[in-house]
């Protein structure tokens, strides 16, 4: 079983940065897809980006591509999700999540465990 923690949301102005963070435990997730999700109110849930195990592949979603970078450092079991030039419609729950171990899509997941999020807030 793998439990997930987030860190780092916050209320922040249009144009600032957050640094999102998710430490994992349980056991490794060093060959486990991990993406971040977010759903705001009224709206689906997305995946903003993903990573592979290797860290070699990584997809970001269309609105957060050149403004979002995802990193994992598998020596530490964590996933981080920097986030520059914030807008308003950056806000969201985010969620930290990884993929069934046998997963080799990291966009199509499956994505069997989740953390309990993390509240991003961008005023204009």
């Amino acid at each position: 079983q793998v439990q997930l923690v987030e860190s780092g949301g916050g209320l922040v102005q249009a144009g600032d940065s957050l640094r999102l963070s998710c430490a994992a435990s349980g056991r490794s997730v060093s060959s486990n897809c991990m993406g971040w999700f977010r759903q705001a109110p009224g709206k689906e849930r997305e995946l903003v980006a993903g990573i592979s195990g290797s860290g070699r592949t990584r997809y970001y979603a269309e609105s957060v591509k050149g403004r979002f970078t995802i990193s994992r450092d598998n020596a530490r079991n964590t996933v981080v999700l920097q986030m520059n030039t914030l807008k308003p419609e950056d806000t969201a729950l985010y969620y930290c999540a990884a993929a069934n171990v046998r997963t080799w899509d990291c966009v199509a997941g499956p994505y069997d465990y989740w953390g309990q999020g993390t509240q991003v807030t961008v005023s204009s």
